[in-house]
């Protein structure tokens, strides 16, 4: 895959959560746009995002590379944007490519632990330095919390309407607070890092659809 960097044009998309968003990288300038409440899972989102491009002078098959956040989160919601991006991209030939959807949660030269809810009773975490993973996601029990994260590192979550207090409790003074993964953010990854860019994205699911345990 060629550098995002050599892309003119590019559509960064992210449904991982409630707070759906899009950016266009278009000659090095991002322009964002967020779908929030209703609009986040109407039917005619795909639409929406096409007024967008419009807005902005760019047509679906003027994309030079559309980039998807793999969650972890919504599976449903990840499962519709890798689709609707590999159907965008058989008309405009158009490269798909994946970013872990935390990377959105990420601050340049700082050490960050995104934790969030994976359910059945387990949580999960991965700890990054900027954008570099220092440990890739893992699951672990609520009794395992407090181990997880080593010193040093500010701790974040994308789902803090399910587990702020949790955290809160956990971590103190580390625990930033809830955020929300953003398109934005993770176009000037895709843009700054593309080394970064996964080919053929897959959504990132942590728990096994049955359990087992």
């Amino acid at each position: 895959m060629g550098p995002a960097k050599d892309k003119n044009t590019i559509l960064v998309i992210d449904r991982s959560t409630d707070t759906q968003s899009v950016a266009l990288v278009k000659d090095g300038q991002i322009f964002p746009r967020v779908f929030a409440g209703e609009d986040a899972r109407s039917g005619d989102w795909p639409l929406k995002v096409r007024d967008f491009l419009a807005s902005r002078g760019v047509v679906p098959g003027g994309l030079d590379q559309i980039v998807v956040g793999q969650g972890p989160g919504s599976f449903a919601g990840i499962r519709a944007a890798l689709a609707f991006a590999q159907g965008l991209a058989l008309g405009s030939h158009a490269e798909v490519a994946g970013l872990p959807s935390t990377l959105a949660l990420t601050r340049d030269n700082t050490k960050v632990a995104v934790v969030g809810d994976a359910r059945r009773d387990r949580y999960w975490v991965t700890l990054y330095d900027g954008v570099h993973t220092v440990k890739d996601f893992f699951l672990v029990r609520k009794e395992e919390l407090g181990g997880a994260v080593p010193d040093g590192f500010v701790v974040v979550t994308p789902d803090g309407h399910r587990i702020d207090s949790l955290l809160r409790d956990h971590y103190g003074p580390r625990y930033a607070g809830a955020l929300t993964p953003l398109a934005a953010r993770l176009a000037e990854v895709a843009v700054g890092h593309p080394n970064l860019l996964r080919p053929e994205p897959l959504p990132i699911y942590l728990q096994a659809a049955v359990k087992t345990d």
